[in-house]
């Protein structure tokens, strides 16, 4: 008896692998007919693994303290609907909506002595954007790699939003830890949800106002403060201040676009 079951599941299962073969081979044989590329099947393969990555980090990303997660709230400042405000000494970034309301995100801003403040635009949008560390970055930090491809691996995350004018980019990041802190050399970092949906509101020509960086205050502070902040974040600064932030910090704040800060 038991043999007689064993041939028969044998059987069975010679029969699915025969009946599974033609079948598969039909379909290879009618996608190379209609001329699909391999590299088709690559960027699928590439989309997905992408996806589980930000699934991941999106999971992490619940690790972040609830006052740093993205919501709704009240926004004493006047600017237009639409703006982008970035409080650095909070690590709050604002998209204003009008009305007296903003979305509020908590972001990753510059370390001390690589901070920032000015109004600039976005100029350029890309989705997982590849990443070139300069040779200043280079110099500190010499095990770094010369370049990373855009990915789930890359430190600039899901999304990038380049700042005219400027070296830096407000971009997701795949060290969900490091939101709330001050750590990069001078780039915005959000975790990549954030990133997805900041990109996704924004548009190239986008206000973007820095704020500078001081004492820690309650949300955004008082409508005086913000203005206060704003008419600083206004003021021309003289090129030679960020010379000498370049020459002292070993940075660039407003120069060459060929390098690329993190």
């Amino acid at each position: 008896m038991v043999p007689a079951l064993f041939r028969a599941a044998l059987m069975a299962a010679a029969a699915n692998l025969l009946s599974g073969a033609p079948g598969h081979a039909q379909s290879l044989a009618l996608g190379e007919a209609r001329g699909y590329p391999a590299s088709i099947f690559q960027e699928v393969d590439r989309t997905a693994r992408q996806q589980s990555s930000l699934n991941e980090a999106d999971e992490s990303a619940e690790a972040v303290p609830a006052h740093l997660r993205r919501q709704i709230v009240a926004y004493p400042g006047r600017e237009a609907a639409g703006t982008v405000v970035i409080d650095t000494a909070n690590t709050y970034l604002y998209y204003v909506l009008g009305g007296g309301r903003a979305i509020r995100y908590g972001i990753g801003v510059g370390r001390e002595g690589f901070t920032w403040s000015g109004m600039r635009s976005i100029d350029r949008k890309t989705e997982w954007p590849d990443w070139h560390p300069p040779a200043e970055m280079i110099a500190r930090q010499p095990y770094l790699p010369r370049f990373m491809a855009g990915g789930p691996g890359n430190p600039l995350g899901a999304r990038a939003m380049y700042l005219g004018g400027t070296l830096y980019r407000i971009h997701g990041t795949n060290q969900p830890s490091s939101i709330g802190t001050k750590v990069s050399s001078g780039c915005i970092r959000l975790v990549n949800e954030d990133a997805i949906d900041l990109f996704n509101r924004v548009q190239v020509g986008t206000k973007v106002v820095v704020l500078p960086d001081g004492p820690r205050r309650a949300q955004a502070g008082t409508a005086a403060d913000m203005a206060a902040d704003m008419a600083y974040a206004r003021a021309p600064q003289p090129a030679a201040t960020y010379e000498r932030m370049s020459r002292d910090r070993g940075t660039l704040h407003y120069g060459s676009s060929a390098a690329r800060l993190y």
